[in-house]
């Protein structure tokens, strides 16, 4: 605990002095992201193959292209961020001039998780930073080859007096919580969003929680061709991304009865086609992170309903931590496959008689992370849009908006608040400070009393901004237009 505070301390003393408000200091740590990650690829790739069994190509996509495009665009865009914004003042107070100018929180931790152990430590880490805050990063413990390499090595790349990174599990998470910060940022699971949340309110401490739920993808009637490219993106979408285990990973699909056999057709040949025909034979795939989740997910294959809906994988190594993908069909939608989120590699499928049920079907659980849609009907995506919540929604494609720095990511409800990437990021990491600036050079009398009749109609007609009426008064002429 003495530890932990005097790294805060020295987080604190760093950001009194100013250095990290200076807009090179801040290009200087973006550029260092940069170079942290064209430097060490190749041990990147082998922490992510050791810790998930990430594949070098799934591990630059995801990991490290995504946030050096991240930071470059930062990089190219911050200038124009921390400059001060003009805003139009009341007429009331002229002659006059107010701007917003966007200042550092302050000290920020940052609590990542273990599915995206670079993506989801540095992409947070580039918009406190680039908003000029002190850091401390605490990576997840379940990624410990991660966790340790960027504990290693950040420090040879950014600035160790203002960016701090503090390994550890559990206890060492309840004891960064005791500190007082000036924003917390949490990646994970809501049971513990709770748990940050409460201990940021000792505080006051503002909070954006990261989290997921069950994303459901609407699944249309689409041609043949349609068809074809839309199981690829929703195979590539709920496997690809570290084995399902990812919140914005397909939860479930709904689909009417007509297009369920030839969505489950095309979805076993592509599974065969991405990532092998059976346990012998799998590739391209994560394995499941430790043992407790590994048996966390054999639990949901448990429930005879729900083993007995299985057309497609279900086969577990339990030594090696695989799990074939899996496809399910009607299972109970009461069971707890379809009540918690899935996290892993199993893909649910629920029949409805009409698609638009789909709507009610996703309003009567919790608001999701995000919702994919795959039809080309107008008129249905524009009901999806008005008649469901969710963080965000895309159609006919699944995962890429992730990779989206003009998007904001992130939730609404269960799965979250607050948003971040490009400038959200900026923005989630600073506070726009309004100043109003006025001159002595003259005082429009109507704003002080003693108060009169002339008086109320002066500050009714400069709050409408009603520049003609306030010339009548003034001209003494206005009665005779009323």
């Amino acid at each position: 605990m003495e530890e932990l505070s005097r790294s805060v301390s020295e987080l604190k003393q760093t950001f009194n002095t100013g250095r990290t408000r200076d807009v090179e200091w801040r290009k200087a740590q973006l550029k260092g992201i940069i170079k942290l990650l064209d430097e060490n690829e190749l041990q990147i790739f082998q922490a992510l193959e050791r810790d998930l069994g990430k594949h070098p190509v799934e591990a630059y996509r995801d990991e490290i292209g995504v946030i050096k495009k991240s930071a470059r665009f930062t990089l190219s865009s911050i200038d124009k961020w921390v400059a001060p914004t003009k805003k139009q003042v009341p007429l009331l107070f002229y002659p006059s001039k107010g701007v917003v100018m966007p200042e550092p929180l302050g000290i920020v931790l940052i609590f990542s998780s273990w599915n995206f152990p670079f993506t989801l430590s540095l992409d947070p880490l580039i918009g406190a930073v680039s908003a000029g805050n002190t850091v401390v990063l605490k990576p997840s413990e379940l990624a410990a080859e991660c966790s340790a390499f960027l504990s290693k090595t950040i420090p040879l790349y950014l600035d160790c007096k203002a960016i701090k990174i503090i390994e550890g599990g559990v206890e060492v998470a309840e004891k960064l919580l005791q500190q007082k910060w000036d924003k917390i940022f949490y990646t994970g699971n809501a049971r513990v969003a709770r748990i940050v949340m409460s201990a940021a309110s000792k505080h006051l401490t503002p909070v954006t929680l990261e989290l997921g739920g069950k994303c459901p993808a609407i699944f249309g009637s689409l041609s043949d061709g349609d068809m074809k490219v839309a199981i690829k993106r929703i195979a590539s979408g709920k496997w690809g991304p570290c084995s399902g285990q990812a919140c914005v990973g397909i939860d479930y699909i709904l689909v009417e009865h007509q297009h369920a056999s030839k969505l489950i057709d095309l979805l076993k040949k592509t599974i065969k086609k991405f990532y092998g025909e059976n346990m012998g034979s799998l590739k391209n795939l994560c394995k499941i992170v430790n043992k407790h989740h590994f048996n966390r997910l054999h639990n949901l294959l448990e429930d005879p309903a729900v083993a007995a809906s299985i057309v497609y994988g279900g086969s577990l190594d339990e030594q090696n931590l695989f799990i074939e993908p899996t496809i399910l069909l009607d299972p109970p939608v009461d069971a707890v496959i379809m009540v918690e989120e899935i996290f892993g590699p199993f893909l649910p499928i629920i029949t409805l008689d009409d698609i638009h049920e789909s709507i009610e079907f996703i309003n009567s659980r919790e608001k999701p992370l995000t919702i994919y849609a795959f039809t080309k009907d107008e008129s249905f995506k524009k009901q999806i849009l008005a008649e469901t919540s969710s963080g965000s929604v895309t159609f006919n494609d699944t995962f890429v908006l992730n990779a989206c720095d003009n998007l904001p990511f992130g939730g609404v409800g269960e799965s979250g608040f607050g948003r971040y990437h490009g400038k959200y990021s900026f923005d989630t990491f600073s506070h726009e400070k309004a100043v109003l600036e006025r001159t002595f050079y003259f005082e429009l009398e109507g704003r002080h009393p003693p108060w009169n009749d002339f008086k109320l109609q002066f500050i009714r007609l400069a709050y409408n901004y009603d520049y003609f009426g306030l010339v009548l008064l003034l001209l003494g002429l206005k009665r005779k237009f009323t």
